[in-house]
């Protein structure tokens, strides 16, 4: 059956600059460029072409551009081009459609409505330069009140039991990328990035790769449906434990990872057969209520004898306040919670765009209702799903988080362009793939230092935005409404946010 579905992106080459050398050739692992037999030419298959980029960065003479393909569907408010794409491609193969990264649709930004106070006279502003800023954050659940003992002196002292904490030197943490959704180079930059910041990175549903074991220290592991890799060994050598019920990405269904990107060491990893597709059940087939989940929580618990925090991820869903009152009081010492725009190697794309909410919707119900429920002390906040930027991580913590977790600002420090073609494994920036010749483009030190600076410009900029209002340690930012204004938002999602408009 031939194909309806034209090309999505051209490939632009000025031969007036090119100098026929085989460089683009050489970086696309698509096969986009080759050489024409007759006129000697470099030509391109655009019909192959993801628009990664690499081509165009590696260049030595600028003589590539690649833009969207002229010929356009009769597009029209409702059928855009995408739509009509997506039934073109599912008249061809009669599949689901499958999609990577985040969803892309023109839903609000909550994050991009959001305005931050200011202080001036009454409440004079800090100057982050001079003076002490706290970006420390202590991840946990807290105990519920002191109570008095006698010392060895005889004098009386307050005393608490302290669960287990994760000490966070910024409010800002790696989210979850398997090992085989992305490469070991690139989970290797992540956890040596986040040593150095004094941070914490997630190994996801892949189990753990050995060489990260000199990690360890730094390392969230998972526990998720398919319970890749998962045994006490495991769960033991990492700093925290999470048990993943669902993601922003793709809620309330399972992983899928290709059995192309299931290699000898993947497969090790994982305990399953190479070659093989890894497939996540829809539920943890041990939990159907708040009790069963109760239930795992104090089993890994008592397998890490309850020196680990333990946290319970979902996605934002309408009664994500509710679930997460559940977990509290099943004994998690942390709800994280993935919004909408949360991103994946691999969702069917209808699962991508339409299910789920925005996190920052979620987050401040999330806040609010344990807040009203005498729970929120009990518990810490972690928000994810499309944060961008350091004004995005003040924002969150601003709405009852304790602190984000992000992962493709991350991986695009490190080259990643957002051409959503993860789930191939044919990432020419070394990122999402298993291939060894391509893995190997990635050098995990520099690609550590990338994110590093990355992360160190947005701790710099947290502590600017934070003197701006007169706060001096994020812990006094957490849940503080004041410190947001509303612009062009409805009163209904006011309400849910618990902010005012601007100008009040």
């Amino acid at each position: 059956m031939i194909s309806y579905e034209p090309p999505r992106f051209k490939v632009i080459r000025d031969y007036d600059l090119c100098v026929d050398c085989p460089v683009c050739s050489a970086q696309c692992a698509n096969g986009v460029h080759y050489r024409d037999k007759k006129s000697g030419k470099l030509m391109a298959h655009h019909d192959r072409c993801v628009n990664c980029g690499r081509c165009v960065c590696f260049c030595p003479v600028h003589a590539l551009a690649i833009g969207d393909w002229p010929q356009a569907h009769n597009a029209a408010s409702n059928w855009t081009a995408s739509y009509i794409r997506d039934a073109v491609r599912q008249a061809d193969t009669g599949g689901v459609l499958l999609s990577s990264m985040g969803c892309d649709k023109p839903y609000p930004v909550y994050w991009d409505k959001l305005l931050l106070n200011a202080s001036q006279v009454t409440n004079p502003s800090i100057d982050p330069l001079r003076e002490p800023m706290e970006t420390r954050v202590h991840l946990g659940a807290k105990p519920d009140c002191p109570h008095p003992v006698r010392t060895a002196s005889g004098a009386m002292a307050l005393s608490a039991e302290v669960p287990p904490q994760l000490t966070l030197q910024l409010p800002v943490m790696f989210s979850a990328m398997s090992f085989g959704s992305i490469s070991k180079n690139a989970q290797m930059a992540l956890a040596m990035a986040a040593r150095e910041l004094g941070t914490y990175f997630n190994t996801g549903e892949g189990g753990f790769c050995e060489g990260l074991s000199p990690f360890a220290d730094r390392a969230i592991v998972q526990v998720a449906s398919g319970r890749f890799g998962v045994d006490a060994e495991y769960l033991n050598r990492a700093a925290a434990i999470e048990i993943k019920i669902g993601q922003g990405a793709k809620p309330g269904i399972g992983g899928h990872l290709p059995g192309e990107k299931v290699n000898a060491e993947v497969s090790r990893t994982r305990m399953i057969p190479e070659g093989t597709d890894a497939i996540s059940p829809a539920p943890h087939h041990d939990i159907y209520s708040i009790e069963d989940l109760r239930q795992l929580i104090y089993s890994v618990k008592e397998a890490t004898g309850y020196a680990k925090p333990v946290f319970v991820k979902i996605a934002a869903v309408h009664n994500a306040a509710a679930i997460a009152s559940g977990i509290v009081r099943a004994g998690a010492d942390a709800v994280v919670v993935d919004g909408l725009r949360g991103a994946t190697g691999a969702a069917p794309k209808r699962i991508r765009d339409a299910v789920g909410i925005p996190v920052e919707l979620a987050l401040a119900a999330i806040d609010r209702r344990l807040r009203e429920e005498g729970l929120r002390h009990r518990v810490s906040l972690v928000a994810g799903g499309s944060v961008r930027s350091s004004a995005d991580v003040v924002r969150a913590i601003a709405l009852g988080a304790d602190c984000v977790h992000c992962a493709t600002a991350a991986l695009v420090a490190m080259g990643c362009r957002q051409c959503r073609d993860c789930a191939s494994g044919r990432c020419n920036w070394g990122l999402a793939t298993q291939r060894e010749d391509l893995v190997a483009r990635l050098d995990p030190e520099e690609a550590a230092q990338r994110v590093v600076n990355l992360m160190t410009g947005w701790r710099l900029e947290i502590k600017e935005m934070m003197g701006g209002m007169g706060i001096n340690a994020v812990d006094s930012l957490c849940g503080n409404r004041l410190m947001l204004r509303g612009v062009g938002l409805t009163e209904v999602e006011l309400d849910i946010l618990g902010v005012r408009h601007a100008g009040r």
